[in-house]
């Protein structure tokens, strides 16, 4: 079916019903096919079930990457101006407190 286009915009609903139907629907302007209407399926989506475990093998953590150690590196890279904390990650020498 071809139609102009005033007729698609006065009639769209009914177009749209007749291209879910199967039929083809052409819209031409000034006499001439300019668009026609297609069925859009929608995407295939996978279940839940398929997406659980997906990032198995992708991801990995340094062995040492919840260590007292690199808790400490961390730790002084964020306070490394602060003087409050010059003496972080040392022992106190004992007689003398530490700041």
């Amino acid at each position: 079916m071809e139609v102009n286009i005033h007729h698609a915009k006065t009639h769209l609903s009914k177009l749209i019903a007749a291209v879910e139907s199967g039929e083809e629907v052409i819209i031409a302007r000034n006499g001439k096919p300019a668009v026609k209407l297609v069925v859009v399926t929608p995407p295939v989506t996978k279940s839940r079930k398929h997406m659980l475990g997906s990032g198995i093998g992708k991801i990995w953590m340094a062995p040492d990457a919840f260590s007292p150690e690199t808790d400490l590196e961390i730790q002084k890279l964020f306070e490394a101006d602060d003087p409050k904390f010059e003496n972080l990650g040392t022992k106190p020498i004992r007689g003398k407190p530490s700041k």
